[in-house]
């Protein structure tokens, strides 16, 4: 079983967060910025067990991990919505 982590680069603020965390060093700073200007987190994808330790520490909630098994793709953590609400509310 591998895992796979597929991040929403445009949504990115390049924290950095994902990165110390991962146990298998998948996860990288892109050497491109998004259209915002930040340099996003980029997976990898080498040797990924699926831990999803990248999914829960992201602070805007965009990481997905998949866990590909023999028989099917099984989400193990997904990313929040746009609209989902937010602990701390946005002002506007």
């Amino acid at each position: 079983m591998a895992g796979r982590i597929v991040i929403d680069m445009e949504r990115c603020k390049g924290c950095g967060l994902c990165i110390t965390v991962c146990p298998k060093s998948n996860i990288v700073v892109a050497s491109d910025s998004n259209k915002s200007g930040y340099f996003p987190a980029q997976a990898q994808n080498r040797e990924c067990t699926a831990c999803t330790r990248c999914a829960v520490i992201c602070p805007e909630g965009i990481i997905e991990v998949l866990l590909e098994e023999p028989d099917r793709v099984r989400i193990v953590a997904t990313a929040a919505r746009r609209d989902t609400p937010r602990m701390v509310e946005e002002k506007r």
